[in-house]
């Protein structure tokens, strides 16, 4: 790779602009939203946490479905980025978990300030600037839940529904894992 470019470009054709992860997460956060309503909260807590543990399993095996290549380059100097965050991110959810332990619903506006926190990195992975406004939506709609108290309901709710609405246009934007309009 000899610039930042062709690695940006290698990342999005490689994973669809980021658009299957995102997608799958929103999926992932709807689904405890569906325990927490049929469950409970704690149970919802787990399903968040195993469904996060499966969504790169899982965005790959839909990226190798719809023909696209499994890996990228190995001279892509950006796979190091992308696993310096995903390790912040996976030392911070203990924290959202500790946070659980005083109000359970706390858990989930963590992680949506966690994960918010996470795509703002993806803005460099992909070139794609949907990655800021994803990141500070996440972000600000978790100060807003819980600065009203919001249940966990309602907090998986909304970053499903982000996280799903943003992945079908990341999906939109770039299928063929050129620079999008964004």
């Amino acid at each position: 790779m000899d610039s930042i470019t062709a690695a940006q470009t290698n990342l999005r054709s490689t994973y669809r602009n980021g658009a299957t992860g995102v997608l799958v997460s929103g999926i992932v956060w709807l689904t405890a939203a569906g325990v927490i309503y049929y469950f409970s909260t704690k149970q919802g807590i787990w399903a968040l946490l195993v469904g996060g543990a499966l969504i790169h399993p899982i965005s790959t095996l839909i990226n190798k479905m719809m023909g696209l290549k499994a890996t990228t380059n190995q001279d892509n100097p950006l796979t190091g980025l992308a696993m310096e965050g995903t390790i912040w991110m996976l030392m911070t959810i203990p924290i959202a978990y500790g946070l659980s332990l005083l109000r359970p619903e706390w858990f989930f506006q963590g992680m949506l300030l966690i994960i918010g926190g996470r795509y703002l990195t993806f803005r460099t992975l992909y070139g794609n600037n949907l990655f800021w406004l994803l990141g500070g939506l996440l972000g600000l709609s978790a100060y807003g839940l819980f600065t009203s108290n919001m249940p966990s309901l309602v907090t998986t709710l909304t970053g499903g529904f982000i996280e799903v609405c943003f992945g079908l246009i990341l999906f939109y934007d770039s299928p063929s894992g050129k620079q999008g309009r964004w």
